[in-house]
């Protein structure tokens, strides 16, 4: 994976949440993150949201750490808006607060495998592999057009530093 550290602004978000935890997504039966998936995609959730930034551009968020990446969390899917207006009653906004971000940019490979072996390692590092900290406030995944072949997808992690 390469590596760069960047200085992001805040992103508005408006998407489908679920609270969940790295165990429970490891097992199918207690997983809820591919069923937001299937949701969001499955029956095209994205074109209900407003004033979208970036049509098809999804990000996936996550939030509201009870602790760290062994405790719960809140997991976001959705696109970034530059308004709060109009919100889907059954959707949630959220804001990322611009901070320092180290961001990672994954190799091709077959979904949803890529993904999960960039976090394999994103969990394995150390605060020097990072550049920093980790603060548990936001991290989060970019899907854009490179991710639109799932047997060839790349994407980019940031993570949220100090």
């Amino acid at each position: 994976m390469q590596k760069e550290l960047i200085d992001q602004s805040e992103i508005k978000l408006v998407g489908l949440t679920a609270r969940t935890n790295n165990k429970n997504e490891f097992d199918p039966k207690t997983a809820k993150i591919g069923e937001l998936f299937g949701q969001f995609f499955g029956q095209n959730r994205a074109s209900q949201i407003h004033h979208r930034k970036q049509p098809g551009v999804t990000f996936c968020v996550y939030t509201e750490y009870a602790s760290d990446e062994h405790g719960d969390y809140t997991y976001l899917i959705g696109e970034e808006v530059s308004s709060f207006e109009n919100v889907p009653t059954d959707m949630r906004m959220l804001i990322i607060p611009a901070a320092k971000y180290a961001k990672f940019i994954t190799s091709s490979g077959q979904m949803p495998d890529v993904v999960i072996d960039a976090w394999k390692k994103i969990w394995a590092m150390s605060s020097t592999d990072f550049g920093g900290q980790r603060i548990y406030i936001a991290d989060f995944e970019v899907y854009d057009q490179r991710a639109a072949d799932p047997a060839f997808a790349s994407l980019d992690i940031y993570i949220g530093i100090q």
